[in-house]
């Protein structure tokens, strides 16, 4: 504080009657001028909620104490936001590891699970290229708060995350048809594994390529008639080859690794791949691996080698919008814009044989951006279709055999 200004200040205390007590006056240290507040609010965790509530309550009236120290240098940075990892066992109850061994191979098919109660559904899951399991953990918590009783199993393909297969594999099988066999048979194990006398009511999630590979499940129909319906989050055939085009340049651009875990999750909130940093707080960890050979500053890489699944991008999507109206069950669409709806699918959803729900304020995983209101319409579809719900009349047999006219 300059002379000139001690003066000043002196000289206005003095004008106060002498009645008034006087106000302490604290001064700042000389190094406090350079000092730089951040203008940035708190980011909400959760994007699903509005923006709008919380930049209102920022600007009401602040009145503060007489005894309150304005001018005290702030301790830590309260307004940025924590990168810590938020550990899996905050959304399930249990990891399974189901094993399953071929002529060449051993394969241990890693999954998440929180068990259903009773007659309640069993929320089946599968990521995309290159994600894993934890893509879900968010939104199947806000069905859980919705549907409590319900069952999540959410899994990581082969590749990803936490399965493994022996011995290593030079080019690891992402073929859709291996995809959806490694589907029905970790249902099938975990049903076996866990005790269940019937398999639970299922309703399959997929999102990007999981989309495909539940939309292959249900248009086989080894599950039976236990799917309730399939859900398939922002991908259509059509759209999804023309982006293999851009795929490899995509990729190019993304970086090799990251010095730190926290800075790979800050990457991805920054880069807008995940808009929710909760989502990406749980679900970026499983994407990366230490190597603590690498002692360079990106000794965090990525866990699955998108680049590498180039042979099997065309065979994952061909047929998809077919496959889709054609499968027996339930059939949502969720996208994040209707610019991706190809001629099939938009003469199908005319003639209504599937619901359709955009999320244009969504990116490409949309359940992670919001998981809230995508959890809404995933619940409000398994409702729509819930067969125990239905009363249906008698049976005219049964009616002659009572004796009443019919």
């Amino acid at each position: 504080m300059s002379d000139l200004q001690r003066s000043f200040a002196k000289a206005k205390l003095s004008s106060y009657p002498a009645t008034m007590p006087p106000v302490a006056f604290q001064e700042a240290g000389e190094d406090e001028e350079t000092d730089h507040f951040s203008t940035e609010l708190p980011a909400d965790d959760d994007s699903s909620s509005a923006s709008s509530a919380s930049s209102a309550s920022s600007t009401g009236t602040i009145i503060p104490s007489q005894n309150q120290n304005l001018f005290a240098r702030p301790q830590g940075s309260p307004n940025k936001r924590t990168m810590d990892q938020i550990p899996w066992t905050t959304y399930f109850e249990r990891e399974l590891f189901l094993h399953s061994t071929t002529e060449s191979s051993t394969i241990v098919h890693h999954a998440y699970l929180t068990s259903p109660v009773g007659n309640a559904p069993l929320f089946v899951t599968h990521h995309g290229a290159g994600s894993s399991g934890l893509s879900f953990a968010v939104m199947t918590a806000e069905i859980r708060k919705r549907l409590p009783s319900a069952g999540i199993l959410s899994l990581d393909a082969r590749g990803h995350g936490g399965t493994v297969v022996t011995p290593t594999p030079e080019i690891t099988d992402l073929s859709l048809e291996t995809l959806s066999q490694d589907l029905i048979h970790v249902i099938t194990k975990t049903k076996a594994q866990m005790g269940w006398e019937q398999m639970p009511p299922l309703v399959l999630v997929g999102h990007s390529l999981g989309g495909a590979v539940v939309t292959d499940v249900a248009k086989s129909g080894m599950l039976g008639n236990s799917v309730l319906g399939y859900a398939v989050l922002d991908v259509v055939e059509g759209s999804a080859m023309d982006a293999l085009q851009s795929m490899q340049t995509y990729l190019s651009t993304r970086p090799a690794g990251f010095p730190s875990l926290e800075s790979g999750i800050e990457w991805h909130i920054r880069s807008r791949t995940i808009r929710n940093s909760i989502s990406a707080r749980t679900s970026v960890p499983a994407l990366l691996k230490h190597d603590p050979a690498l002692r360079s500053s990106r000794s965090w890489t990525w866990q699955t080698d998108l680049a590498a699944t180039q042979p099997f991008w065309q065979g994952w999507f061909v047929g998809l919008s077919k496959k889709f109206l054609e499968a027996r069950g339930g059939k949502l669409l969720l996208l994040a814009g209707t610019d991706r709806l190809d001629k099939e699918l938009i003469i199908g959803q005319m003639q209504g044989k599937y619901a359709l729900q955009v999320f244009p304020e969504a990116g490409h995983f949309v359940h992670e951006d919001l998981p809230e209101k995508t959890a809404m319409v995933i619940v409000d579809f398994y409702k729509r279709n819930d067969r125990s719900a239905l009363v249906l009349p008698p049976k005219v047999s049964d009616l002659l055999r009572a004796g009443k006219k019919v």
